[in-house]
């Protein structure tokens, strides 16, 4: 199945670069990030763009909590940032709303930053293979919550973290990228978890950066670059 990003409508933004003193005319891809926390994925995602490591522009930020501090973070860098409050509405309704609202600002790849609400069904079919995720260990290992207390628990010597698209199953999307992050014996929860988070912040703007690009094909489970 190849990706339909390089289908989607291009779109040419006017962008300054200031190493050249001049400007340049490039088509960039519009992400639309959705967060439920501290939202350090997003701000790796924007630190990426600004850098030039990433050549996308982040068309919205949408959080489901009132009181992320992601929300708060990307209000300061002065991007569109929504609040669609989920607590007490059904995941289908709720999600038809967060559709409206990311097609609203015309987003071509849906990016989850910590973002702690399942998708319905039907989100999914709306934005099939457009939505990509960033995941605490290497999957298939340590799906759901609490992915590094799970790998401590089970005593594994690597642990790591993998971005991959997102279907209906927990974490079960093709692999688009993965990071191996050592266990060390003294590790506890909040170690080994700032060690993979590092590597997060690494490989979610590698795995955008492919998908945006086009240049990949799914072959059953696997995700194949050129």
């Amino acid at each position: 199945m190849a990706s339909s990003i390089a289908n989607q409508r291009d779109r040419k933004t006017t962008v300054k670069r200031p190493w050249k003193h001049r400007e340049t005319t490039v088509n960039l891809k519009r992400l639309g990030i959705l967060l439920s926390g501290r939202g350090s994925n997003f701000l790796a995602i924007a630190d990426s763009i600004a850098e030039g490591r990433l050549t996308a522009e982040i068309a919205v930020v949408i959080s489901n909590r009132v009181d992320a501090p992601g929300i708060a973070a990307a209000r300061e860098r002065g991007f569109n940032a929504q609040v669609l409050a989920s607590k007490g509405l059904d995941r289908e309704i709720y999600d038809r709303q967060l559709i409206h609202i990311l097609r609203e600002n015309q987003v071509d790849l849906v990016c989850l930053a910590g973002y702690m609400r399942l998708l319905s069904g039907h989100f999914i079919s709306e934005f099939r293979a457009r939505i990509v995720n960033i995941h605490p260990s290497l999957l298939p290992a340590f799906p759901g919550l609490d992915a590094q207390h799970q790998a401590l628990e089970h005593g594994v010597k690597f642990s790591g973290c993998t971005a991959h698209f997102v279907e209906e199953g927990l974490d079960s999307g093709p692999i688009i990228r993965q990071a191996v992050v050592p266990v060390e014996d003294g590790d506890t929860v909040e170690s080994l978890s700032a060690r993979i988070l590092m590597e997060e912040h690494r490989i979610y703007s590698q795995a955008i950066a492919l998908v945006l690009s086009g240049r990949f094909r799914i072959d059953g489970r696997r995700v194949i670059a050129g």
